[in-house]
């Protein structure tokens, strides 16, 4: 019997990483930012924020830490797609292309929240034509891969199912002609939960 096993990205799909950027840009500077444009795929767009000089932009990722990685909100209804996934027999591991040293953080978050996710996969995010998260999923060797970043199913196995989230698209990567790299394309995860229950 091949693995019941799923591999899901987290910002984006389980997590709203868009809330955790405003949270980060508070704890540095004091001022949660107003919202610029609510569908902005990347989180630049979406705040109302400045351009950061060098020494600005160190202080603002240095509160991309350990508290910052442990406390991302979940995407609207995430929780319950993966219960769903989980109480019809799958197993779930996050692959997420952050850096090794947040690995756990990331898990406790999931943990914390209350994902049935008990298995991080810390990829780092290497530039390159091929995704940093395709040795990943081919070592877990899932039957479905979901994430919302359309470069990140280059190179994973074709048996693989790519599943690609399409959320906020102004601005969004997730468009031409690799959209083919995609089986199956859906609003959110709880919209491919039920595609992929309803198979």
């Amino acid at each position: 019997m091949p693995k019941r096993l799923i591999a899901l990205d987290a910002d984006g799909v389980l997590l709203d990483f868009h809330a955790g950027y405003a949270g980060a840009w508070q704890r540095a500077f004091g001022k949660r930012p107003p919202e610029r444009d609510p569908h902005a795929y990347w989180p630049m767009d979406r705040w109302e924020v400045e351009r950061l000089d060098e020494a600005r932009r160190a202080h603002f990722r240095s509160h991309f830490d350990e508290t910052f990685w442990t406390s991302v909100p979940p995407i609207e209804g995430a929780i319950e797609a993966c219960h769903r996934l989980h109480d019809a027999g799958f197993e779930l591991v996050c692959v997420s292309a952050l850096e090794l040293e947040y690995e756990a953080a990331r898990l406790r978050n999931l943990r914390d929240l209350g994902f049935p996710i008990e298995r991080v996969v810390a990829t780092g995010n290497a530039p390159g034509e091929r995704s940093p998260k395709a040795d990943a999923i081919e070592e877990l060797d899932p039957q479905a891969f979901v994430d919302d970043y359309l470069p990140y199913l280059r190179g994973i196995p074709a048996h693989v199912h790519t599943a690609l989230v399409l959320r906020a698209p102004n601005g969004s990567p997730n468009t031409g002609s690799e959209m083919a790299l995609a089986r199956s394309v859906h609003h959110d995860l709880a919209a491919f939960a039920t595609h992929w229950l309803e198979r």
